[in-house]
């Protein structure tokens, strides 16, 4: 099969684009990664490069040896993607010990995987573990509400969760772990991935300050809804914070316990304090 009508790269493709139709890849801004099963490495494994060679990661992903991941490039425009995958995307494969990766296809014209490389496979690692291996999608977007409210509300994860759920009915039953909240850091190296990944092992997002949104999830659908959803709420409650200082009513701690019988979900305590 030709890499390119594999049905795991159109889906990727068509993210890609929805993401960019969405305002979130201004230039080059955001990234993408997706682990691929073992039927689609072995349907494509004939037309991927041989003895290219391993580079350092940048940090020590062990759980994640012998994986394929599908990834966009570094300085690469998510507007083109849909136009020339084969020069903005790679499939890379991690060594025996989760320290290199080498590019078995993709990037025709040059370049390397996403600068948030060590980001994204940190947290495959860790959802890879969480789940079962049912999470196989990082996600990664300027999301431009969700970044404005990082200059305005203490960077908390209690305080974000609370209220980006009071801002519609169904925020906690998209995402009733919450979301999780790291103050600013300097992009692309071990250090910020660190801090992401711990996050990962309680949630599902995580926003960066001042940046963006990672989202992790098992399909490019829920992973994609997952931030489109914050991003929703997020844009709800910088137009409500732009009509009155505070809200008049809103979501109670009571009637987010009468969702989780409603919708059988657990809903953490700590995110229904009373204010």
């Amino acid at each position: 099969m030709k890499v390119l009508e594999s049905k795991f790269m159109q889906d990727f493709i068509k993210m890609a684009d929805d993401g960019y139709k969405q305002g979130w890849h201004e230039r080059n801004g955001g990234n993408l990664s997706y682990r691929l099963k073992k039927g689609e490495v072995d349907a494509i494994r004939g037309r991927m490069y041989r003895d290219t060679p391993w580079q350092p990661i940048g940090t020590e992903v062990p759980g994640l040896a012998g994986e394929f991941f599908l990834v966009t490039g570094t300085g690469k425009y998510f507007r083109n993607i849909i136009v020339d995958p084969e020069a903005c995307l790679a499939i890379i494969e991690i060594d025996e010990t989760g320290s290199n990766y080498r590019i078995r296809w993709g990037l025709v014209e040059g370049g390397n995987p996403t600068s948030e490389l060590p980001t994204h496979l940190m947290n495959h690692e860790v959802k890879k573990n969480l789940t079962d291996g049912k999470h196989r999608v990082i996600y990664h977007a300027h999301t431009t509400n969700t970044i404005a409210l990082t200059f305005v509300l203490p960077l908390e994860d209690e305080v974000f969760t609370r209220e980006l759920w009071e801002m519609a009915t169904e925020c906690p039953v998209v995402f009733p772990e919450g979301v999780g909240v790291i103050g600013w850091m300097v992009p692309g190296g071990r250090e910020i991935a660190v801090a992401t990944s711990k996050l990962m092992e309680k949630y599902n997002a995580v926003i960066w300050a001042h940046h963006g949104m990672f989202c992790s999830g098992e399909t490019f659908d829920l992973t994609f809804g997952l931030m489109h959803t914050i991003e929703k709420s997020a844009e709800i409650l910088i137009k409500v914070l732009s009509m009155v200082p505070q809200k008049r009513q809103t979501i109670s701690p009571d009637n987010f316990r009468k969702l989780e019988k409603g919708f059988h979900i657990t809903l953490p305590e700590k995110f229904l304090y009373e204010k």
